[in-house]
């Protein structure tokens, strides 16, 4: 290899390179690099061409080419398989320094084998089981060749019209911040060196999930208290997890866009945070900064970006085109530039890809992890946990197993094989999911089922464009006739998997097309309806909710989605998911959570009917709250106990709660630990999780939970501008979701 020999020559006679510091071989590399090589490792492309096909010989393919070969380009992204990465990297290797690429992909949740989207892992609360699921992401994607995930997605939204909150971990940064770390220690393990790893990426930095309105690439407005206090969090998380690169974002925060801010990206995530990983920017996202009105053009752009932090130019060509004249000229220092390369080159060291470029491109390896048996039976399990049980009257659920009971499967995602994917699923193939009509044949009951209603009028295109059904209602009679001789119904409703992602916001959130009109209809001849919810965000259900007596919010749980769904409705495994999004009455409700600030009129009963913060049109309380699921067994909570009534600055005390299984079978139980700021230098929300548990209890079994209270734990950004606690009061409340009322009080001294 054309890099090894020419460092042997310089390093020879003082010190073999392989015994260097990571940091010293960063540095030696750098010195023999040119500015046009340097400008080069900052260039990232897409997949331009058929990698086993001709050679290009003409136009920008030909270009781009032609860069690989001359050591001008960084990193390649969607480009997979152990053939065509192994071509890839030849062509780099070519280059005078011969130094190797870095192959990215969106591997979000899964690879092939698909996992619960990420929102559905959170609802799960078990962060083993997500460092579990991204580690098994990445053990198959880098058998694949890549060694480079754009994940996790760390923004916290309050607002379920913003489609990628199905690639998110929700609404609270307490929780968002655990899963970050989770995901980012499945994905990177212990040693990033191992070929089974890959790098993580926390994105997008920062405020991206606060649009304005929900929509998607909107301007983000947030104060400082917001922003540090609920929005930063999870990427402070991020860094302290060791994540190796983030990415920012679209979006502008308080008039700068993310991808051009200083303070964000060189202030306070390198300086501050002393992150010693890159920055990538988002597709396209520097030269969109001439869209936002903050460049004039793709050249601005770039001088911009560079000196703002930002690393890697993912497809905008403007580092490409214009780093080196703007380092010539005077306007970007080399020093800048040397920054981000050592950056982009120090992850490269540690993914051992200067040791073996092709340490990620074994055929056996490939041929053996794609698709295992564990990858699916990993898959199972993350999907079975993700589940949340909503509303189970009459016990309903579990189903009977016997022959005797007749079930009627009716809704248009019933026998449906590809929208359970969801969406961010780009190397899952469609049709491969297992569905729920597949999963509940397995089980010995009589089963009719009737799709009802098409929920598309063609299958999503390339761009994957859902056309909705709003017209055909010509399968409702077989349903209801099927319904109708049944015991029970099982409805399955909700967003076909390309409803939710990036570029999906929408200001609807009930049930898409006619699904409405055919569950009343249903309904109507028979009430023993469970309806199983199949989504990427939040919906608005209250109809439902009022009416059906058993609902399952089963997500997009990926390619076992029909085999953990059966299992949960038959009471082979019992659902313990808790929602990680608080679920509207209503979209005007929205942006939503349950850690919201009181106000200076929060509640004026028995006064004034108007003169209070609330609609008159709708209450303020949600349909289902952040932290809520049942269980088919009963828990019983005793009251709380603290150690002492004061804590201070240099001690902890403990808070306890028995916890009982009531019911008739084993099951889990997260319990959750809420605590009020009740008055600070900053007006604090009503209550914040600052812990939880995931218990299991045999029948009849009890369990004192405990919790440890620190000072850090009560910290947040004060008015000093500073990360600290302030002495003061505090409420401490311990339930099985966020809107429990039982609390005791207790006082931060100094």
């Amino acid at each position: 290899m054309k890099f090894l020999q020419l460092v042997s020559l310089l390093f020879f006679a003082t010190i073999s390179f392989a015994q260097q510091s990571i940091s010293e071989k960063v540095d030696s590399v750098l010195s023999l690099m040119t500015l046009e090589e340097k400008v080069g490792q900052m260039t990232q492309y897409n997949g331009f061409w058929d990698v086993t096909g001709p050679v290009p010989k003409e136009g920008d393919a030909s270009e781009k080419y032609n860069h690989l070969r001359s050591g001008k380009v960084g990193s390649m992204l969607n480009v997979r398989g152990v053939e065509d990465v192994r071509k890839v990297q030849e062509l780099a290797l070519q280059s005078r320094l011969g130094i190797p690429l870095i192959i990215g992909f969106d591997v979000i949740h899964g690879y092939e084998t698909i996992s619960p989207i990420p929102l559905a892992e959170s609802a799960s609360w078990d962060l083993d089981a997500i460092k579990l699921s991204a580690e098994m992401a990445a053990k198959e994607a880098a058998a694949a060749g890549i060694n480079w995930t754009f994940a996790p997605m760390v923004d916290i939204s309050r607002d379920a019209r913003w489609g990628r909150v199905m690639e998110g971990a929700g609404e609270d940064p307490y929780l968002g911040s655990l899963i970050a770390k989770a995901r980012i220690n499945g994905f990177q393990g212990n040693d990033l060196s191992e070929p089974h790893t890959i790098a993580a990426t926390a994105k997008h930095f920062a405020g991206y999930g606060f649009a304005i309105a929900g929509r998607d690439y909107n301007t983000v407005d947030v104060g400082t208290s917001t922003l540090y206090n609920q929005i930063l969090p999870p990427f402070k998380a991020s860094v302290d997890a060791g994540v190796r690169t983030f990415m920012n974002g679209f979006n502008e925060l308080n008039g700068i866009p993310v991808t051009g801010s200083k303070k964000l990206q060189r202030d306070l995530l390198k300086q501050d945070w002393n992150f010693d990983g890159f920055i990538v920017s988002d597709w396209g996202s520097i030269k969109e900064m001439i869209a936002h009105g903050y460049a004039k053009n793709n050249k601005h752009a770039a001088e911009l970006a560079a000196k703002a932090g930002s690393d890697m130019d993912m497809e905008s060509y403007a580092y490409r085109n214009h780093l080196t004249d703007l380092v010539k000229e005077g306007k970007v220092s080399e020093e800048v530039i040397d920054d981000a390369v050592s950056r982009i080159l120090r992850v490269k060291f540690e993914l051992g890809l200067f040791d073996d470029p092709y340490r990620y491109c074994d055929e056996d390896r490939e041929r053996n992890v794609t698709g295992s048996e564990q990858m699916h039976e990993a898959a199972l399990d993350m999907a079975k946990k993700s589940i949340v049980l909503l509303k189970n009257e009459y016990q309903l659920l579990p189903l009977e197993k016997t022959n005797q009971t007749t079930i009627a499967l009716i809704g248009p995602l019933a026998a449906d094989k590809t929208s359970p994917l969801g969406s961010w699923r780009i190397a899952g193939e469609d049709g491969t999911a297992i569905s729920v009509l597949e999963g509940m044949q397995e089980y010995a009951n009589q089963l009719n089922y009737e799709k009802g209603v098409e929920l598309t009028t063609n299958q999503p295109s390339f761009q994957r464009e859902v056309h909705i059904n709003e017209t055909d209602t010509t399968g409702f009679a077989a349903a209801k006739t099927a319904a109708a001789e049944s015991d029970v119904v099982v409805m399955v409703l909700g967003e076909h998997g390309f409803q939710s992602g990036e570029g999906r916001s929408r200001t609807e959130l009930d049930l898409p097309g006619l699904q409405q009109q055919l569950l009343e209809e249903v309904y109507n001849v028979n009430k023993n309806i469970v309806l199983v919810l199949m989504n990427g965000r939040p919906l608005v259900i209250p109809w439902a909710a009022e009416h059906i007596p058993a609902i399952v919010e089963a997500w997009h749980l990926g390619t076992q989605s029909g085999h953990a769904i059966a299992q949960v409705l038959y009471g082979d495994y019992n659902p313990s998911g808790k929602l990680p999004m608080t679920f509207p009455k209503s979209v005007g409700q929205l942006p939503m959570s349950y850690n919201y600030k009181a106000t200076g009129r929060p509640d004026l009963p028995g006064e004034d009917i108007v003169f209070w913060s609330h609609y008159i049109d709708e209450g303020n309380e949600p349909l289902y709250p952040f932290g809520y699921g049942l269980s088919y067994s009963q828990f019983s909570y005793g009251d709380i106990n603290l150690t002492a009534n004061e804590l201070k600055f240099d001690g902890e005390i403990t808070a306890s709660v028995s916890l009982t299984n009531t019911g008739e079978v084993k099951g889990k139980e997260v319990v959750q630990l809420y605590i009020q700021d009740m008055y600070a230098s900053r007006t604090r929300p009503i209550k914040e999780l600052k812990g939880f548990e995931l218990v299991e209890l045999a029948p009849g079994e009890q369990q004192q939970i405990r919790f440890t209270i620190t000072p850090d734990l009560l910290a947040f950004y004060t008015a000093n501008e500073t990360w600290e606690a302030e002495p003061g009061e505090f409420k401490l409340f311990i339930g099985t979701d966020s809107s429990t009322k039982q609390s005791v009080t207790f006082n931060l001294v100094k």
